[in-house]
């Protein structure tokens, strides 16, 4: 028996229940809007964490065409706490596009999605095969690591993705190209699984060359771990008559488009003041201690809204501003 066919007979018994799949075995027709929304909030996120974000979209937004007339600030605050929010920016002006240049269709091929704006290779492969059944090489963090350990590639990422795709590519099969992908994709999260992998149980264990071998969760092979540089900043709290002073970050950048706390720009230096709370956050690429100074007015020259205290769940402050609310919270109770 194949490897597809191995594999897609495991999904047909094994598939995870998902919001925006359609089971394996069902006549229903995928929805291009449903699938690339559930990518594009995947991306460096877990399906536990994206599941109620997804939701709720789907329910305020069931249409790319709900989505692209959508203001910018409600869908950034719907986004809040999802983090990399240059995904949430990205997607207005992808269903903006697709409204606008497509008639709110998406493009049924990769390279017609690859053209639009904030789609990138791996999105464009996966709403192909999943949405449109086309035979696209779709290559995700969990696939890597199933094709890696099955033909036993050594050669550490990110070099290794160009022989992943090659293994990959002539295993894609010309029928059901989206529950293949999606096939892999639950097999590296359920049993080939970054530690005690579940061998006895794969599909395609029979010629997976890296069974049994006592380094297997080796594979695939990482880079060495770079230092992550650590930066600092200040913000300010601004109370007045229970409201606090909060502001719009600029559109490209950190955090662009959302609301936060007032204050300066982070730096590589510590800053003078010792703030009254602090926290430590992580992005991709540093890690920030922020610390939190009272004020007594805002700037002037800024623009802002001064939003209620007993409202701050409905401003949709991304992570690192609502960890700084909660603590000057608790320590105000």
């Amino acid at each position: 028996m194949s490897f597809s066919a191995r594999l897609l007979g495991w999904y047909d018994r094994s598939a995870r229940v998902l919001p925006w799949r359609i089971a394996p075995g069902r006549a229903e027709v995928p929805d291009p809007y449903r699938v690339w929304l559930a990518e594009v909030m995947l991306q460096q996120t877990t399906v536990a964490a994206v599941a109620g974000y997804f939701a709720h979209f789907t329910e305020r937004w069931p249409t790319v065409a709900d989505l692209a007339a959508a203001g910018d600030a409600e869908v950034m605050a719907a986004w809040a706490g999802l983090g990399y929010y240059a995904r949430a920016r990205n997607l207005l002006a992808c269903a903006r596009a697709v409204v606008a240049e497509h008639g709110g269709c998406f493009p049924d091929s990769e390279a017609g999605l690859r053209a639009l704006p904030g789609i990138g290779a791996y999105t464009a492969a996966a709403v192909a095969a999943i949405a449109f059944g086309r035979p696209a090489v779709v290559v995700d963090a969990n696939i890597e690591r199933v094709i890696a350990r099955h033909r036993c590639i050594e050669t550490p990422l990110p070099a290794a993705k160009r022989a992943i795709r090659d293994a990959l590519a002539p295993l894609v099969p010309g029928d059901r190209p989206g529950d293949f992908a999606q096939a892999l994709m639950d097999l590296g999260a359920t049993l080939c699984t970054p530690r005690a992998p579940v061998c006895a149980r794969c599909p395609i264990a029979a010629d997976c060359r890296a069974r049994g071998r006592a380094d297997i969760e080796r594979l695939p092979v990482k880079p060495p771990k770079k230092a992550r540089p650590r930066r600092h900043g200040v913000a300010h709290w601004i109370e007045r008559d229970g409201a606090i002073w909060l502001v719009q970050r600029p559109g490209k950048g950190m955090l662009g488009g959302m609301r936060a706390l007032p204050g300066g720009e982070w730096s590589d230096e510590p800053p003078g003041e010792s703030g009254i709370v602090r926290v430590d956050h992580g992005f991709t690429h540093f890690d920030l201690t922020l610390v939190l100074v009272r004020r007594e007015t805002a700037d002037a020259a800024a623009e802002g809204i001064w939003w209620p205290i007993s409202d701050l769940d409905a401003a949709g402050l991304p992570t690192l501003y609502r960890k700084l609310v909660v603590k000057m919270l608790e320590r105000d109770a």
